[in-house]
C-alpha cells in the first residue's frame, strides 16, 4: 500500500497511508503541510523500515514485530 510523508514544520511530520485509510491522519495536519515523499509497503514494519532509511535514522526496531510485520492483506486492508 502507498504511504505518504507530510511535513508540517521543522519539528513535525506525519507518515500515513494514502487514500481512505489515511484520511483521519491527514485531517489532523496543519494547513500548509507538504507531501514530500511516498513509498509502497506491504506492512507497517516495511513502511517504517523504508521511512527510517529515507530519514537516515538507522535501523527501525519495533516493540511489536509480530503484529507490525502482518501484511496489509492479512489485515484485510487491500
Amino acid at each position: 500500500m502507498k504511504h505518504e510523508l507530510w511535513i508540517e514544520n521543522e519539528d513535525e511530520q506525519t507518515l500515513c497511508l494514502a487514500g481512505p485509510h489515511g484520511d483521519t491522519a491527514r485531517s489532523l495536519l496543519e494547513s500548509g503541510a507538504k507531501l514530500i515523499w511516498t513509498c509502497e509497503a506491504v506492512s507497517h514494519f516495511d513502511a517504517m523500515t523504508k521511512y527510517y532509511e529515507y530519514m537516515d535514522w538507522g535501523e527501525y526496531k519495533s516493540d511489536y514485530p509480530e503484529e507490525d510485520k502482518k501484511t496489509y492483506s492479512e489485515r484485510g486492508w487491500e
